[in-house]
């Protein structure tokens, strides 16, 4: 600094300083993340390998196992076990003795390299120009999402080989030197899975058609040799299980996510089915090929890469879990022209593809056909109808920017302590909402089931917390309990109370504040989660049976009815909740969180007082019906006060906007951009500098506080 300022240039003394502390960041956090890819690689190896023999592996024991169908004389395919190609058996077959010393350890390593590979393969084909920050995180995001998807863990737990398809496809497009070394590496990738062919028009239309030609040439060679070796096999494959239909189990099972798969699902069988798939399968590759084509002109060559992919998925007889990493690549498309839509479609495919459908979906008859076909919708929407951007559009690198409330002052220095959540004034994204809060569900909903503790640990804190409320004068439970059900209209009241309001008030608070109040729909859902995940620790930590589950205590079960004490089980109820999830009560803790809710944003004052009614009825509902202690209700205080507390001490306080100002700027029309014609930009190779948006200044944005800039 001092010889800054004798140049006379102190300002670049400090922006070299700012430079070096944001470099420092990036590469601690990028430090963490490659240990985060480590620990769930560990983990997964783990897994595998802690499994007895029998369970894991069990694909690659059926191949190279003492019976396995690479070791037996015959056809590869009369028991339907195996699923490869013929080429797929003949180049496996002088492996079989290598690997049925390495089952195990090494395959399972050799399959964790194959993942390590692929995900840095990926990060180094994203579109240039690149941010450094991009360029720094990306190889270990990709590597640690690779990890957790359900494709790589099944193949893992399968010890299957459907990762080396993908990543010699990568290897052909990205790193091989020269077209004719990619085109063999892709016709060998088809050769192992053929729906993978696809990517020879996709080569020749954009102009590397001796790529194309190789891999056309390397396919049909594979399959001509295996076709010699094995006639039977061949023959088997190709001509009487149409490329490998019916391989590996029913066609209709849930994990064949083709079309194929699906229409078999939905009952269409015969010629018609057939006739179906031949006609939608024509269609989905002629529309994905042409995208592809067009975003591989665009410079985008991964994404085209990806929606090619997915084109395979759809049209092939059969897409095993397995096989079905294409989707996951989808992520590097740009999707939405607002900056706060843009994480829309990166969540909802890793969503879809790390977590299993029941977790994003929920359990209802209705949706019962999205869910068993979830996966193959996202590759259908992604090679069909996602408008990803195109580098041409100005949105694509400058979209509508957020625009966020003034900050409130604080007394305390420390407050916020995340400064850069700052109080967004439009509404989120409303799809992506949905999808986390089902998500959160779910997993607030398995998590607590999990919680269980054991009958009898669950009993001796029940006789700990009656202990407490007889030395406090608040073991009331009995004399409520019996004193209602002595009046029919008030059990019915309260029975009706506890089991319709727990669910509709909160929910109903929440689409209200999401669609009147987006600021203070953000501060509150953020005190509801940290509310919920308290409770959540309060479960594990402190499992509680409830007053109606204590035997000889007298109390009468108004909802679920009179409980057989004789059985071992009697307090689990049903399989789809934790009947000593009881302390804290979140019955009253979400009531007493819309009730505080209500009274802080409500205009009226019988507005507040009638919100603050709510924790009211459902702290007697939960006494009268037998289901909580009183101290659970206070347990349930506890944490909605801890869970607004975090969300003062993360975010800040409650920022102070006006309701009209905030619902004029969520209504507010997009702006438009100049047009800009394609022919502007060249059509292969597209770099930042070749393209100059013309978007018109947005509305004045609210102002900021210039310390948190």
């Amino acid at each position: 600094m001092a010889n800054a300022e004798h140049r006379g240039r102190p300002a670049e003394a400090f922006a070299a300083t700012d430079v070096g502390d944001t470099g420092t960041r990036l590469h601690t956090v990028r430090l963490g993340l490659w240990l985060l890819a480590a620990v769930l690689a560990v983990r997964q190896v783990a897994a595998v390998l802690t499994t007895p023999h029998g369970e894991r592996l069990t694909d690659l024991e059926t191949w190279f196992g003492h019976d396995g169908v690479l070791r037996v004389s015959g056809s590869l395919y009369e028991s339907t076990r195996f699923t490869g190609t013929p080429f797929g058996g003949l180049v496996l077959k002088p492996l079989t003795r290598a690997a049925e010393q390495a089952l195990g350890w090494g395959w399972t390593f050799g399959t964790l390299l194959l993942v390590v590979a692929l995900g840095l393969v990926a990060a180094r084909a994203l579109p240039q120009p690149v941010g450094r920050r991009t360029a720094l995180l990306a190889a270990p995001v990709a590597v640690s999402l690779l990890m957790l998807s359900l494709p790589v863990r099944n193949t893992l737990w399968l010890g299957q080989t459907s990762i080396l398809p993908v990543l010699l496809v990568l290897l052909g497009c990205f790193v091989a030197r020269g077209q004719r070394a990619g085109g063999i590496l892709i016709g060998v990738a088809a050769a192992l899975q053929p729906t993978l062919l696809l990517f020879a028009p996709l080569l020749w239309f954009t102009g590397r058609r001796r790529a194309a030609a190789a891999s056309a040439i390397t396919f049909a060679t594979g399959t001509a040799l295996a076709w010699a070796a094995l006639p039977q096999d061949s023959y088997t494959y190709w001509v009487h299980h149409m490329a490998g239909a019916g391989l590996g189990g029913r066609a209709d099972d849930l994990a064949n996510q083709s079309l194929h798969g699906a229409l078999l699902r939905l009952g269409a069988e015969g010629p018609l089915e057939i006739g179906l798939f031949l006609l939608l399968g024509a269609a989905v590759a002629t529309l994905g090929l042409r995208r592809a084509v067009r975003y591989a002109h665009d410079g985008q060559l991964l994404l085209a890469v990806a929606i090619t992919g997915c084109t395979a998925v759809a049209v092939s007889p059969t897409a095993w879990q397995h096989q079905l990493l294409w989707v996951l690549l989808t992520v590097v498309g740009t999707v939405g022209r607002r900056a706060s839509d843009r994480p829309v479609w990166p969540v909802a495919v890793i969503l879809v593809m790390t977590l299993p459908a029941p977790m994003v979906l929920p359990n209802m008859a209705a949706l019962h056909p999205v869910r068993d076909n979830v996966v193959l919708l996202a590759a259908l929407a992604a090679a069909t109808v996602i408008p990803f951007l195109s580098r041409t559009s100005p949105y694509f690198r400058a979209p509508v920017p957020t625009r966020y409330a003034d900050p409130v002052p604080t007394r305390l220095r420390y407050v916020p302590l995340l400064p850069f959540l700052r109080r967004v004034l439009t509404r989120p994204n409303l799809l992506l909402e949905l999808l986390l809060i089902r998500v959160t569900y779910a997993a607030y909903s398995k998590v607590r089931l999990a919680a269980t503790g054991g009958r009898e640990r669950a009993e001796e804190h029940a006789r700990q917390i009656l202990d407490l409320e007889r030395l406090l004068h608040l073991d009331i439970e009995y004399a409520v309990n019996h004193a209602v059900v002595q009046i029919g209209w008030l059990r019915n009241f309260f029975d009706f109370y506890y089991t319709s309001f727990h669910f509709a008030v909160p929910l109903t608070v929440l689409g209200l504040l999401y669609w009147r109040r987006p600021v203070d729909y953000r501060w509150a859902r953020a005190s509801l989660g940290f509310t919920t995940l308290l409770a959540l620790v309060g479960f594990w930590l402190y499992p509680l049976a409830p007053p109606r589950l204590i035997p000889n205590l007298g109390i009468i079960d108004t909802v679920h009815g009179v409980q057989d004490f004789s059985k071992p089980d009697y307090g689990t109820l049903t399989a789809l909740t934790n009947q000593y999830a009881a302390m804290p009560s979140l019955h009253f803790g979400w009531s007493l969180w819309c009730g505080l809710v209500i009274a802080v944003i409500a205009p009226r004052v019988w507005m507040k007082a009638l919100g603050l009614l709510h924790p009211l009825f459902t702290a007697a509902a939960i006494i009268a019906t037998g289901n909580h202690w009183v101290l659970d209700a206070a347990g349930g205080a506890l944490v909605v006060a801890a869970g607004f507390g975090l969300t003062y001490l993360f975010q800040g306080p409650r920022a102070r906007v006006a309701r009209a100002a905030t619902d004029a700027d969520a209504t507010a029309p997009t702006p438009k951009p100049a047009e800009v014609r394609s022919t502007d930009v060249k059509s292969t190779d597209v770099k930042s500098t070749d393209v100059k948006p013309q978007v018109p200044a947005p509305a004045p944005p609210v102002r900021e506080d210039p310390v948190r800039k």
